[in-house]
């Protein structure tokens, strides 16, 4: 097999292949421009999003060619895949604006040189497209019968598919087309989720073009207890800062489940996989892998600095020295600890309760930490005694959320 997909293999990428034997030839014989696309349809990619793209610098780094699709005329229907319901519509200038973000993120990651990778929009080829003329050209070599075993459409035919979403597929097709007639692109990577859009488009590569294309898909991943990997108590694990701050980030990896540090090592950092089975396959240093996860990823996507500054909040949060200043951070004010801070206040003021029930809930369930105590008295005050030397102390709601207030 081409050392690229052994990479991938490897490293757990691989999912399905419509030809792996063919593809690897095909890899072996030069370099292969290959794309994978993404609907800017919010203001930041979530990690999520970002499998095919550690593929796509996986690839890239092997000699191959990698295009970022920006989905700015897709994203103005709307995938059907793995959704049980209808996107919500957002405007044209939304969609563009999310794009221009998207294309920002990417290229911290990536690194657009305009030679072995670069991003494309496919609004330039789909916003004018004469509807008609698409139906003729394109349309007739798709059977509804065919698009409606795949299951994306058979799992929403039950709960309602949009007319205007069933012509997604013939989209998503006609970017392969477009792409393969402008760039040579000959495969096409993503979630496996994309599998029957992505063997839509090399059939219509086949049907029109008389060539042969690829696609190659990979796992959606999941947590070992069973939950979508990302997603957090606040929603999605955003790549902007704004969204998910850099300490948050490195925290989410650095929880991960025993079971998973070895695949999330493999997929999400670039050490070399030897390293990453040596650093997971100790139970007594598990703890020491999971900072080792939480710091590679960390640094790939918002930088070394960032990195470093999350892990030193984190052994400050956790004891072991460090630096509490980089810590997540409320200021209050100062009077309120000299009157007597109502602890449920406190623990919604500081961001780690979103409510006074939650906030009592935690103190009932002796998840309140306030400095060294844990605080047990819902109507107890918080006193400016509890603060230290510099006017701060340090907030924790159970084991991973830890706060640094600061009272001026």
């Amino acid at each position: 097999m081409n050392p690229a997909l052994e990479t991938l293999k490897e490293r757990g990428f691989v999912q399905q292949c419509t030809d792996i034997a063919g593809l690897s030839a095909l890899m072996d014989s030069g370099p292969v421009t290959f794309y994978v696309g993404c609907d800017p349809t919010g203001p930041s990619l979530h990690i999520g999003h970002m499998v095919p793209f550690f593929a796509l610098r996986h690839l890239r780094d092997a000699g191959n060619v990698g295009i970022a699709l920006l989905g700015g005329g897709t994203a103005r229907i709307g995938d059907p895949s793995g959704k049980s319901e209808m996107r919500k519509m957002i405007s044209y200038e939304a969609i563009d604006a999310n794009a221009d973000l998207f294309r920002k993120q990417l290229d911290r990651f990536v690194g657009f040189d305009g030679e072995t990778s670069y991003s494309a929009n496919n609004k330039d080829w789909l916003a004018d497209l004469n509807y008609i003329e698409f139906l003729r050209d394109i349309g007739r070599h798709f059977s509804v019968n065919r698009m409606l075993t795949f299951d994306a459409y058979k799992t929403r035919m039950e709960t309602g598919l949009s007319f205007i979403e069933f012509n997604y597929q013939l989209l998503q097709s006609y970017d392969f087309l477009q792409l393969y007639k402008r760039h040579g692109c000959r495969l096409q990577i993503g979630g496996d989720d994309q599998w029957g859009n992505i063997v839509a488009g090399m059939e219509l590569i086949r049907r029109v073009e008389g060539a042969e294309a690829f696609g190659l898909t990979f796992p959606l991943v999941m947590t070992s207890d069973g939950k979508k990997m990302g997603k957090t108590e606040k929603g999605a694990l955003f790549l902007d800062p704004a969204m998910t701050s850099p300490y948050e980030f490195f925290q989410y990896w650095r929880n991960v489940p025993d079971a998973d540090v070895l695949k999330f090592l493999l997929m999400f950092t670039f050490l070399p996989a030897g390293e990453c089975r040596s650093l997971a396959g100790s139970a007594a240093g598990i703890n020491a892998a999971k900072e080792r996860l939480a710091w590679e990823v960390t640094a790939v996507i918002h930088g070394k600095d960032e990195a470093d500054k999350a892990l030193s909040g984190a052994k400050a949060a956790f004891g072991g020295g460090g630096d509490r200043s980089a810590m997540p951070t409320a200021t209050l004010a100062r009077a309120r600890f000299e009157a007597g801070y109502p602890v449920l206040d406190l623990f919604v003021d500081a961001g780690l309760a979103p409510s006074k029930s939650e906030a009592r809930r935690l103190v009932q369930q002796g998840g309140a930490v306030v400095g060294e105590r844990a605080w047990s008295d819902e109507k107890a005050p918080v006193g400016a005694e509890t603060l230290d030397s510099d006017g701060e102390l340090v907030l924790r709601a159970g084991k991973k959320r830890f706060v640094r207030v600061v009272a001026s």
